[in-house]
């Protein structure tokens, strides 16, 4: 872990653990039903709270899907690793990476950030310091829609709290809730812009990177298909959340295009 990924944690962990502390501070609805001994929905909303924060670190920190070289695929590291490596047809030719030299299967890109090649390489997220990839891009779904779930409800708390008069003393007491209000909003709005963009992606069985980048990626600007690893929308949302395997997206690319371009 880096310099810059444990100050992008500990600030995101920090921030979390503020604003969920500020609203049970104040005269929010769940300092009220905290004080009416009916604990069950402080109860849960901290223990989402806690899972978005445990989710956050779980991508923040796994592998999302480094390509192996060949060194560490002869090697193999573990059979769960050697498993997990889709058979890539023997006709077909991978490319080098001109920056770490490994053999690239379809859809990896080089990240300069991490220093790796990465799996369906969908974009670095500099929210959680890391890349998302094969490997870790359902799991940044779940945080992303259980953090949406967070701030909306923080959101509709620190509302609660807010009750507007026209003097200095209320702005000096209620100026941290204001202040959370404002930031919960933003990342609300973030989050859900985030969230949505990646399911329109995820239907259309695309990347980020490929949805920007369109123009300057070979297999995509030779292929006969605007998008030949579009299956339909069922199944693609199929493959991507209950797939568990990784996928030899050269098979799907050939087939629909008839032969290597």
């Amino acid at each position: 872990m880096g310099a810059r990924g444990l100050w992008v944690r500990a600030a995101y962990t920090g921030l979390s653990a503020a604003l969920t502390l500020g609203l049970f501070l104040h005269r929010t609805d769940l300092q009220k039903q905290e004080e009416r001994g009916e604990l069950l929905q402080p109860l849960i909303f901290v223990l989402l709270v806690l899972c978005s924060v445990l989710l956050y670190f779980k991508v923040s920190l796994m592998d999302p899907g480094f390509v192996k070289s060949e060194e560490e695929l002869k090697a193999g590291e573990s059979e769960e690793q050697s498993t997990a490596i889709p058979q890539v047809p023997s006709n077909v030719k991978m490319r080098r990476c001109g920056y770490c030299l490994v053999k690239q299967p379809l859809r990896a890109k080089h990240c300069q950030l991490c220093q790796h090649c990465v799996q369906r390489y969908d974009h670095h997220c500099p929210w959680i310091e890391n890349c998302v990839g094969e490997k870790n891009h359902r799991l940044f779904i779940v945080y992303l829609s259980v953090q949406l779930v967070v701030l909306l409800w923080g959101g509709h708390v620190a509302w609660s709290g807010l009750y507007f008069e026209q003097s200095w003393d209320w702005l000096q007491h209620n100026i941290f809730l204001l202040m959370s209000f404002f930031l919960i909003v933003i990342f609300t709005i973030v989050v859900l812009l985030l969230l949505i963009s990646h399911l329109y992606l995820i239907s259309c069985n695309t990347t980020t990177w490929e949805f920007m980048s369109h123009h300057r990626i070979s297999y995509l600007r030779h292929s006969e298909l605007e998008n030949p690893f579009d299956q339909g929308v069922i199944l693609n949302l199929w493959r991507f959340f209950c797939s568990w395997h990784l996928t030899a997206w050269e098979k799907i690319y050939f087939h629909r295009n008839n032969e290597p371009v």
